[in-house]
């Protein structure tokens, strides 16, 4: 690609609307630095330097459409709780809407605490429970975001699955119909307990843990054939069109029947891996609305995802970089040519 039009790819992610539905939860870090072992126990002692909390989960999938331009609507569950109205504030500092969450007074807001000392994490500690809405909870969430999918004109609809009770086989299915009838795009980063229900839906993107639980295959290592064996099964069983894989440092797998192929990963530092499925799921979201072809899908979720390992931390794609390592991939493809 030219130059410009690389540019202008990346620009046109702006103005796109995005419905995301999965299980939000407050990222927390508590930042230090570690000069001592603690005489109570062998374990390092982190004086903290400073704290911060973030959207997380799903709503960290909103972060990363925000970064790219576009306009992020997400539509989940918190808990009546002191965590509850903190994510709902961290939405509002963000300008993110949050008419489409619903409150429970039989949920808690999900909290993941992270500790990081010397810029490494040390220990992560998960405040949550997981158990699936109510009947009464999952239809006036498939309400809200009927509702909001029409108000925004959205372009695309996104599952961000965690496992925590949001999504279920139901709710999937009532909104894969809906989209469907409405000519919405559908995405979905599955975990294992769904992964089999997001029938119907445009593109799937496992990575490769949950791949191989999800089928109850043994696939340690991304095998190009057994790949192709996997992402076949999945579009026949499941009617997806595209299959996307992420393989962690081996890059990115791509299958819609037509194009089935790996896009290496780049080399980098790597100092966190959180997040970066997210990053890939929201990047990979956009250019489906934009309808680009598989293989730019494929290339360009790559890069972002890498991307974000490179930072310490739960972080949202940079769109001014994105389109420099776009650039720069592409000069070094020409000049292998």
């Amino acid at each position: 690609m030219k130059k410009q039009n690389i540019a202008s790819l990346i620009d046109s992610f702006s103005g796109l609307k995005a419905l995301i539905i999965g299980d939000v939860m407050v990222d927390s870090y508590l930042w230090g630095n570690v000069e001592r072992i603690s005489p109570e126990a062998p374990v390092p002692i982190v004086a903290v330097t400073r704290r911060e909390n973030r959207p997380g989960g799903a709503a960290n999938v909103a972060l990363n459409v925000k970064s790219l331009g576009a306009i992020p609507v997400i539509c989940s569950c918190i808990g009546d709780d002191a965590a509850g109205r903190e994510f709902l504030d961290l939405l509002s500092r963000e300008n993110i809407p949050a008419e489409g969450m619903v409150v429970s007074k039989n949920r808690t807001t999900t909290v993941k605490s992270r500790i990081i000392g010397n810029n490494h994490q040390m220990i992560r500690i998960d405040e949550e429970v997981i158990k699936e809405l109510t009947k009464s909870e999952r239809n006036v969430l498939l309400l809200k975001i009927k509702e909001l999918a029409v108000k925004y004109d959205a372009d695309v609809i996104i599952f961000e699955d965690y496992d925590k009770g949001v999504i279920t086989g139901e709710l999937i299915e009532e909104v894969v119909a809906f989209a469907k009838n409405a000519g919405i795009p559908i995405t979905a980063d599955p975990k294992k307990k769904n992964f089999l229900h997001y029938k119907g839906v445009t593109l799937f993107k496992p990575n490769l843990k949950e791949l191989r639980e999800g089928l109850k295959i043994d696939l340690e290592r991304p095998d190009r054939r057994e790949l192709d064996n996997a992402a076949g099964e999945l579009r026949k069983s499941l009617a997806i069109d595209t299959v996307l894989i992420t393989l962690s440092e081996h890059g990115i797998y791509i299958n819609n029947g037509k194009v089935k192929k790996i896009i290496p990963a780049h080399l980098r530092n790597i100092a966190d891996v959180s997040g970066a499925g997210d990053t890939v799921i929201s990047v990979a979201s956009m250019c489906l609305a934009l309808k680009l072809p598989p293989e730019q899908i494929a290339v360009i979720s790559n890069i972002a995802g890498g991307q974000v390992c490179e930072k310490v931390g739960v972080a949202p794609v940079d769109k001014k970089q994105l389109v420099e390592e776009l650039l720069a991939a592409n000069s070094n493809s020409q000049r292998h040519k």
